[in-house]
């Protein structure tokens, strides 16, 4: 299944642009997300019943909540990364040793940023929002990079693998807006231009390895280091105190809400298991399997911004 986004990156009399094809802009917000059966109104009225009982309900959000703003995922049948090519993600041991790595990554995300940067919540964003105003939600932890939790408003969240829109240098420590980059990156490639196809999860896009070889990677302006996003990874760790931060927030909720992750990454997996020795209520909202439905009193197929809005978080 092959999907031509036609997304194209030059410079224009000294300004930026990025032009989307039709067919980008005109199926996003569905486009990532796969079938679901129409919303069953007993199980709503179980979820329902599951989040009216709850005082203090942790709530984790995994790539599924995000697809409908129209950001892919990895594992989606059909619809994911993995099903539509061959690519994989990036590895953090690769980034670290490799100058071209480095290099071939950030020219990607240079073009790709544009557009995954002006994603905005669905519903599904506001909704848990709206339960954090409310009281209802306890603590929030996301497997998210793309901050849209953040743009909905939500403060009392974790952001487990970090976040996109910020830069970190592995040298000396330091930590810049992604948007600062942007400019940076602009101003030492004036006359690069690249045409892509293909949107990546995590704000890349396909590039070719002859469009890459010209691109300037900047260096950290503080010490010259090498600058990386501040996310995880695959095959780096997740900070070891974020992990007993959040083990300790699970620990203090009294009930678990999986909202569109399948849970085969451990980074999000092992607060399942904390959550079943504490013997917490689990109920999970996904489309598809998930590595923890025999541990869930309660399972969901169907769209996170279609079904959480309806939830009253009283």
């Amino acid at each position: 299944m092959r999907m031509n986004f036609g997304l194209t990156f030059r410079a224009a009399n000294g300004c930026w642009k990025v032009n989307l094809s039709q067919r980008c802009s005109r199926g996003r917000i569905g486009l990532f997300v796969p079938p679901s059966p129409p919303v069953d109104a007993e199980k709503l009225q179980e979820l329902q019943r599951f989040v009216t009982l709850s005082k203090r309900v942790l709530v984790m959000t995994g790539a599924g909540i995000s697809t409908e703003s129209g950001i892919p995922d990895y594992r989606s049948e059909k619809v994911g990364l993995y099903a539509r090519t061959d690519r994989r993600p990036i590895q953090h041991r690769d980034f670290v040793r490799s100058a071209a790595v480095r290099q071939r990554y950030w020219a990607r995300n240079f073009v790709g940023w544009p557009q995954f940067s002006s994603h905005q919540p669905n519903p599904a964003h506001w909704a848990l929002s709206n339960w954090e105003k409310r009281g209802k939600l306890y603590w929030l932890v996301t497997q998210n990079v793309d901050a849209l939790h953040t743009k909905a408003g939500s403060r009392r969240l974790t952001e487990l693998h970090g976040c996109m829109h910020r830069v970190l240098c592995l040298d000396c420590g330091e930590q810049t807006p992604r948007g600062v980059l942007q400019a940076r990156f602009a101003a030492l490639n004036p006359t690069w231009s690249a045409e892509a196809h293909g949107l990546a999860p995590d704000g890349d896009v396909f590039l070719t390895e002859e469009q890459v070889r010209s691109f300037q990677v900047p260096s950290c302006a503080r010490c010259g280091g090498r600058l990386k996003p501040d996310v995880v990874f695959f095959g780096d760790a997740v900070n070891r105190d974020t992990v007993d931060f959040v083990h300790r927030r699970v620990k203090e909720a009294d009930s678990l809400l999986v909202v569109g992750s399948s849970l085969q990454v451990y980074s999000g997996y092992r607060f399942i298991l904390t959550a079943q020795e504490k013997k917490l209520p689990i109920a999970i909202l996904n489309i598809g399997p998930t590595r923890s439905d025999h541990l869930a009193c309660l399972k969901l197929d169907s769209r996170c911004g279609e079904l959480l809005p309806l939830i009253d978080p009283h």
